[in-house]
């Protein structure tokens, strides 16, 4: 039998949280859904879904959980030891990674202590200045977080914990990559991921060609990466490598032939939401009613997964924009995220495609450096 990969991202917070985020798509998501939050995940529902998922894995799978929110902290410390407890007794062999992605506001020492023990990858929410986070990266009573978060950065640095650094890229950021570079080398950054700020879901459904708030343009998209690039290759010519995740998703994908991120080949690939009641859905980005694809509680990954409903979502694409057609790289991207389209792809009818500005810019430059470099 095949080695299996399995990743589930699980909300034990449901969409809850102590923030209020300007741009929080989960929020936004979570509104038209006939259950906004479904409040914390119990234990009962946690030993379910871990029997379950265990059903479906042998010796030499492994599977990846991954903690995202609302804010995955707000359901207590207590219940990750005990998660975590949980899973290392079952099936021996099976490989367990953990992933956890936070605001870091109520982090302290017992919580880095339970993230290094059990090799967790920390993803910490900073917008890339000071400035920039707090506008949009608020407190429930609407203040600033970006020297509290800082200083969970320190604190984890200081224990060891293994961290990147989430970054949501909106069109405001887009304009400002000279800024947000100094800030990666000013404070040491080793890994970051920009996370590009997205249409409410609504929007998209009623109007695909409509724009909202401040999420991300293709055209943005691909200045901000093209200048950050100039920045990012005397940087590795020097030594001094600093992972920025759609650089090394790049290479990795036309270097390499290895799809590191999902949708970078046209497809969607299995991370599977799990909500805090167990109900699931096929994709983070796509967490509502319509969506839903069973519970977790109540069947095992693989009842859930092969179902025509889940193929659907895989396979079937809408239509793809005319300029697709006259792309040299169409063959590989095949139209790219559905749900990115309009941030970083040309989107419905677009005109100009952001992902393409990119590769004709960057792509030759960043392969000729990494060849160099790492020949």
């Amino acid at each position: 039998m095949l080695m299996k990969r399995l990743n589930l991202l699980l909300k034990p917070s449901s969409s809850l949280c102590n923030m209020r985020c300007r741009y929080c798509f989960y929020s936004d998501l979570s509104t038209i859904r006939d259950t906004p939050s479904y409040g914390f995940m119990s234990i009962n529902t946690a030993d379910k879904i871990i029997n379950n998922v265990f059903r479906d894995l042998y010796e030499e799978d492994e599977v990846t959980f991954i903690f995202q929110g609302g804010e995955p902290t707000l359901v207590g410390l207590p219940w990750y030891r005990h998660f975590v407890a949980n899973a290392s007794s079952k099936k021996a062999g099976v490989k367990v990674h953990y992933a956890f992605q936070t605001n870091g506001l109520l982090l302290d020492e017992s919580w880095c202590e339970l993230f290094r023990e059990n090799d967790f990858l920390i993803g910490l929410s900073i917008d890339g200045s000071k400035r920039f986070h707090n506008y949009n990266r608020l407190s429930s009573d609407g203040g600033g977080t970006y020297d509290t978060c800082m200083e969970k950065k320190d604190l984890m640095e200081k224990n060891h914990v293994e961290y990147n650094i989430l970054c949501v890229l909106t069109n405001d950021i887009a304009n400002e990559p000279d800024k947000v570079w100094n800030f990666i080398i000013n404070e040491n950054i080793r890994y970051i991921q920009f996370i590009p700020c997205l249409e409410p879901l609504a929007t998209e459904i009623v109007d695909p060609k409509k724009t909202a708030g401040n999420a991300l343009r293709p055209v943005q998209f691909a200045s901000f990466y093209s200048r950050l690039l100039r920045h990012w290759i005397p940087e590795l010519e020097k030594g001094n490598y600093i992972s920025i995740k759609l650089f090394d998703d790049v290479v990795n994908f036309f270097m390499r032939d290895m799809p590191t991120s999902c949708g970078i080949d046209g497809q969607c690939h299995n991370l599977y939401v799990v909500e805090a009641d167990g109900s699931v859905f096929p994709c983070d980005f796509y967490a509502s009613d319509i969506y839903k694809i069973g519970n977790l509680t109540e069947s095992t990954p693989g009842e859930l997964f092969n179902t025509a409903k889940v193929q659907d979502f895989l396979h079937v694409k809408p239509a793809l924009p005319a300029i697709c057609g006259t792309c040299p790289w169409f063959s590989r991207c095949n139209g790219g995220c559905k749900r990115l389209w309009n941030v970083m792809y040309a989107g419905a009818g677009g005109a100009l495609c952001g992902f393409r500005i990119f590769l004709e810019k960057c792509l030759k430059p960043l392969e000729t450096t990494v060849l160099k470099i790492f020949k």
